[in-house]
Parts: C-alpha cells; sequence; structure tokens
C-alpha cells in the first residue's frame, strides 16, 4: 500500500505556540524551541518512504524542499484534524498524520508505524502519555471522520479515538507512547530523550533548567 505523511503543525511565531512554556520562557523563546521541534519532525519524516509530504498547517512557514501545504480549516482541532486527512486524501493511499510535539519521535518508529500499514492494519494509533496521541495512521482517510465526535485535548482523548474506531469495526494496532511537549517539565523530559537534536539545544538555550533549591513558586498562567 502506498503511503503519505502529514505533519499537522503551527507556524512557531511568538505568542501563538508553545505558551504553557511562558514564563519562564518569553513568547520568542518559546516559538525558538517550537521551531526546533518542528525542524526536528520534518528531517525524520523526510527519512520515512512515502510518496507524498504534506504540512497541514495554521499560520505562515515555508514548505520544506519536495513537501507540499495545506491550510488547516475547521473550528476547533477535531474538525481541523478531520478535515487534514480529507483535504489530503489520494486513491488507494494510506494516511500516517502526525504532529510537532514529539521531536524525539525517531525514524526507527515511524518505520514501524508505516510498515503496520503495509501489513494491513485497520488504524495505527500511536498514545502519548498525557492521554492523548501523537500519530494516527489510516488506510482509508474517510475513517477520519470519527474524530468529529472526539473531545480533543483531554486526559481521556486518546480513549475515546481508540473508541470511536472501533466503533467502525476497525482493529488498532497501538504504537509506543510518546510524551507530547506541552510543559517546561515535558520540554525537559523530551530534550534528555533527543539531546543532540535542534530541539535539545533550543532547550538549553532558552529554558534553563529550574535549580532544584530555588523557593517553590506559584504557576503562571496558561
Amino acid at each position: 500500500m502506498n503511503i503519505q505523511l502529514l505533519l499537522f503543525a503551527k507556524a512557531p511565531a511568538p505568542g501563538r505556540v508553545k505558551t504553557r512554556l511562558c514564563p519562564p520562557a518569553t513568547g520568542r523563546q518559546a516559538a525558538a524551541i517550537a521551531a526546533a521541534a518542528l525542524a526536528d519532525t520534518i528531517d525524520v519524516l523526510d527519512t520515512t518512504p512515502a510518496i507524498r509530504r504534506t504540512i497541514v498547517l495554521s499560520g505562515r512557514y515555508p514548505a520544506p524542499a519536495g513537501w507540499h501545504t495545506v491550510t488547516q480549516r475547521g473550528n476547533g482541532l477535531a474538525q481541523r484534524l478531520v478535515h487534514a486527512y480529507a483535504d489530503t486524501a489520494l486513491p488507494d493511499t494510506a494516511t500516517l498524520l502526525l504532529g510537532m510535539d514529539t521531536p524525539q519521535v525517531t525514524a526507527a518508529l515511524l518505520a514501524t508505524a508505516v510498515q503496520a500499514l503495509h501489513d494491513g492494519a485497520d488504524a495505527v494509533l500511536g498514545p502519548a502519555h498525557d492521554g492523548g496521541w501523537w500519530t494516527l495512521g489510516l488506510p482509508h482517510p474517510a475513517h477520519a471522520a470519527v474524530l468529529g465526535g472526539v473531545p480533543m485535548s483531554t486526559p481521556d482523548t486518546g480513549r475515546h479515538t481508540l473508541a470511536a474506531l472501533a466503533g467502525l469495526g476497525l482493529t488498532v494496532t497501538l504504537l509506543p507512547a510518546l510524551r507530547d511537549v506541552d510543559t517546561v517539565a515535558d520540554a525537559h523530559a523530551v530534550a534528555a530523550q533527543c539531546p543532540d537534536s535542534r530541539f535539545a539545544a533550543a532547550v538549553r538555550a532558552h529554558l534553563p533548567t529550574p535549580d532544584p533549591a530555588a523557593a517553590p513558586t506559584e504557576p503562571g498562567p496558561r
């Protein structure tokens, strides 16, 4: 089966991305960290065999060489995901979508997802530690319509996604869980998993490790 790759992403503009890192990061620092995560993810996707690679984008960001760009559309994350699959669907081609919040993803892990689709999996889902998911592969992109009824960005998003896919009669192949980068703690933990990456370098430059001896403070607004 043919495979296409979608990168569901937000342009790394200050004030629009990784706002939960602020403070201690500034808006520009958070955007630099997001830009590094996006670049690392693109690099991994470039090494993954596919007949087409597309950024499904909110905002403005230059498409890498050989990539296509499709604009996100719809009200809310669920509808934007549904449209991402529908707007990029190709005949006889499975779609593997992932976001920009897991820069620690490896080529080997993506190869496992692609192989599962080649082997006839009904769906491939990569859970996230926060209860969501970091990738969803579908041989028939039209099946993504069930995401419209899934509550997004909750601790139960992954569970509801599994239930929605099962409701279509699909058997879901699960991938290893990854940690999304949402908070400062996430950023440091993920950077430690990929210490030689752009993302880790950006975290070291823009998000210094908190001093464990410092007195605790109240968290800033999210």
